[in-house]
């Protein structure tokens, strides 16, 4: 189950909705932590100002208290029946029960807890109660302080005395008056101030001890356990789960402190401001859930346009170029990036056309290529239940138009031949394409033998007619092959080799047109056979590379080798390179060839350095590699992981490989030269190349062909093409290499006429690789003086 956008923190509305969330928490927390703060403090504070006037309540009470108990005193004091009876000897025992009785009489009514009778001596006289004398020290107290009330401790009780003078009318004595502090002195002072107290008391090396308080059962033992010896200090203490605010009120110092600690319950203090935070929090609860609601609303403003841009990415990703991008946003920004994005679209598409008219449709004749046709025929073939045919179609002499008028006519002629083509399909609702060259290609969707048959036939038909071409008439003529499915193949490569074999059949007949038949593939066979054991041979390595010596004539030293490949088969030996070098030119198998060569030259080339020799390779490329515009790139790539110098490399090219596409062949040659690799023309004076052109040629090396060098010592013709060879590439500034050097007095004959290098078997066969450096070191050059070419050469003139 997906959650809603605006909760999936991975979606932007997710992520702007917490964003503004989280502030509006962060501020709420924040302002909610300040505020409570603040009540928190200000209670404190105020409760701190409760605790100050609490003990000044105390106080006051304990002075009132006094103030009553000093009336009583007095009133005793001032009796003139006991003033009568303390005149009389106080050695009479009827004196002393008379006094004890006045005493007696005075505490009940007063409510005192002790009531006693000193003399002018302090000396005890009577009291109402046992051990009174030890009052005597509160009443020294009161008489050196000329007060009329002190706090005194006995037996583990307070007492608030008075003490008053008796006078007859001399002072005779003291009449002293103790009330015991109580809880009703601290439920007093909570019915003035709310306060809650506990009188406190501490006897000498012990914890202070609660005397008496007003707090419940629970807050009460909780405040015993906190007590130690330290005198209790202000502050918060917490008692019961109840939090309070204290402050110790010192009542008396010495051996026998004693203190009243004042309590305020801050907890209901702070009762009256909870129901305000409660009202707070609901306030923000509120704000949280509106601002969710706007914040969902902002982010969905933003992140809808957003989205729907990105569902006109995945659009555009997809292929679709044909949808506008919406750019309904009211944000600047999405806006413009809406506008960008229909500006890509536009422009993707504009280029998306073009690179479909580049990959799929012939520039020349701006008819369907090879590659969109046979998409169509794979359509054809999945979705279409009924026969049909493929028919390819090659034109004759072609090339002879291309040599003789130029390739300006010949690719006026291709035009007109479209254009005949077409108009003859037309009518048969047929796919017209052109495959390469002057081959062409034609599929019925829905035909049969004799419908295809009958197609083949009117275009010869048509063709009869001549083409006119400016001044110039030009016969047309072609083969055409026939292949029918699913009769023939389900397969688009396997209908449009099939038509293209039975399309040189028909050819070869001249039987202008031929249906595909079995007996047709009977050569094939093995050629599919020798094709497919031959990418087994690069898989597995079976191939071997082997090196053919080059020498200096002059200095007599070798200077270079030349790489070829040998096929070592499993069952059928070493395979000689002219059963299948042709074949993989052929079937452009070659360029993995050529491929494989260069890599095994380049890697040889460093085991050569690294051994301390100085070596040049060289290496054969065929018509295909040529073409290819990506061939210096894959040579680059080759040599830069060895760090090979680009001049230990001599490429080697044929004249006819360069003569099929010259224009194409000196782009791909000057992109090699500029990148410092040695050129070579191979096989010169064998093709049917311009000297004009081969001017232009960034070419470094002619190779004379081994059947001139071969028959020059016997045929004096070839002598002179040798001869004349030589001095042309000298002139052009290139140097020359003879192939098919046999003999010494070849190689004689070969310096006498300033031939650079020399290559054949007089100097050795190719060698396996493994055994050459080797070789190189062992080899001895000939003495080519004891062999005489004079009579030859002078025969030259």
């Amino acid at each position: 189950m997906s959650l809603p956008a605006w909760l999936n923190l991975r979606r932007l509305e997710g992520r702007i909705v917490a964003l503004f969330l989280a502030l509006l928490l962060v501020v709420q927390l924040a302002s909610f932590g300040i505020i409570h703060a603040s009540i928190t403090h200000n209670a404190e504070q105020s409760l701190g100002a409760e605790l100050q006037t609490g003990e000044r309540v105390l106080r006051r009470l304990l002075e009132q208290r006094a103030g009553k108990l000093r009336d009583a005193a007095e009133l005793l004091a001032k009796d003139y029946g006991f003033r009568s009876t303390v005149g009389l000897s106080l050695a009479e025992a009827d004196t002393v029960e008379t006094i004890k009785d006045a005493l007696v009489n005075q505490g009940a009514r007063v409510g005192a807890s002790v009531v006693a009778y000193f003399d002018d001596q302090q000396q005890l006289i009577a009291a109402t109660r046992e051990g009174s004398a030890a009052f005597g020290s509160a009443l020294a107290q009161i008489i050196r302080s000329n007060d009329s009330a002190a706090l005194a401790v006995q037996g583990g009780q307070v007492y608030q005395v008075v003490a008053v003078q008796v006078r007859t009318p001399a002072p005779v004595g003291w009449v002293l008056m103790a009330f015991a502090l109580d809880r009703e002195v601290l439920v007093d002072l909570q019915a003035l101030s709310e306060l809650q107290g506990a009188l406190l008391l501490q006897s000498p090396s012990q914890p202070w001890a609660d005397i008496v308080d007003n707090l419940d059962a629970n807050a009460s033992t909780a405040l015993r356990s906190q007590l130690g010896r330290e005198v209790p200090s202000d502050g918060n203490l917490t008692l019961a789960g109840e939090r309070m605010r204290a402050r110790f009120v010192a009542l008396i110092g010495g051996e026998q402190p004693l203190g009243v600690l004042l309590l305020r319950s801050l907890d209901a203090a702070l009762a009256p401001y909870q129901q305000l935070q409660l009202v707070m929090l609901g306030l923000t609860l509120l704000g949280v859930a509106v601002f969710a609601a706007v914040s969902v609303l902002l982010a969905r403003g933003i992140s809808n346009p957003i989205t729907a841009l990105s569902a006109a990415a995945g659009r555009l990703e997809a292929g679709d170029y044909d949808t506008p991008v919406p750019s309904t946003s009211r944000l600047h920004e999405v806006r413009e990036l809406a506008v960008a994005l229909e500006a890509m679209r536009e422009g993707i598409r504009r280029r998306d056309v073009l690179v479909n008219n580049l990959a799929y449709v012939d520039p020349l004749t701006q008819l369907p290529n090879r590659a969109r046709f046979a998409e169509v025929v794979q359509h054809v073939l999945e979705h279409s239940p009924l026969p049909g045919a493929v028919l390819m179609l090659d034109l004759d002499r072609f090339k002879h138009v291309n040599d003789v008028l130029g390739h300006d006519v010949g690719d006026r002629l291709l035009q007109s031949v479209a254009e005949r083509l077409r108009a003859l399909c037309a009518a048969d609702n047929a796919v017209l394409a052109r495959l390469s060259g002057d081959e062409f290609a034609i599929l019925l969707a829905h035909a049969d033998a004799r419908t295809a048959s009958e197609a083949a036939v009117a275009i010869l038909k048509d063709f009869e007619r001549p083409l006119q071409i400016d001044d110039e008439t030009v016969d047309l003529g072609a083969g055409i092959g026939i292949a029918l499915f699913p009769e023939h193949g389900d397969e688009v490569g396997l209908l449009l080799g099939r038509a293209e074999l039975a399309m040189y059949a028909a050819k070869s007949r001249q039987c202008g047109s031929l249906i595909y038949h079995a007996a047709l593939d009977a050569g094939s066979q093995e050629s599919l056979s020798l094709l497919s054991e031959l990418r087994r041979a690069v898989e597995n390595n079976e191939l071997r590379l082997f090196l053919q010596p080059k020498v200096d004539l002059a200095q007599r030293r070798v200077v270079g080798a030349e790489a070829l490949v040998r096929w070592q088969h499993p069952t059928r030996g070493l395979v000689p390179p002219m059963q299948f070098i042709p074949f993989a030119e052929q079937t452009g198998f070659i360029r993995m060839l050529s491929a494989w060569v260069l890599a095994g030259a380049a890697q040889f080339a460093r085991q050569a350095a690294d051994a301390g020799l100085t070596l040049r390779l060289s290496v054969n490329l065929s018509t295909r590699d040529l073409m290819d515009q990506d061939l210096p790139a894959k040579i680059e790539a080759l040599m830069a992981p060895l760090k090979v110098p680009a001049e230990t490399l001599c490429l080697e090219i044929t004249e006819s490989a360069i003569m099929d596409d010259p224009e194409r062949a000196l782009s791909t040659l000057e992109h090699l030269h500029a990148m410092g690799f040695k050129l070579s023309i191979d096989d010169f004076g064998t093709g049917y190349s311009s000297l004009a052109y081969l001017k232009r040629l960034p070419v470094d090396e002619l190779k004379i062909d081994k059947s001139f060098v071969m028959a020059m010592e016997r045929d004096l013709d070839d002598a002179r093409i040798v001869r004349s060879t030589i001095e042309l590439a000298h002139n052009l500034g290139l140097t020359v290499v003879a192939e098919g050097l046999e003999t010494i007095k070849a190689w004689a004959m070969l310096a006498r006429l300033g031939c650079d290098e020399g290559q054949g078997y007089y100097i050795s066969k190719p060698m396996p690789q493994e055994q050459f450096i080797d070789w190189m070191r062992d080899w001895q050059a000939p003495d080519p003086s004891i062999i005489s070419a004079d009579s030859q050469l002078a025969k030259l003139g």
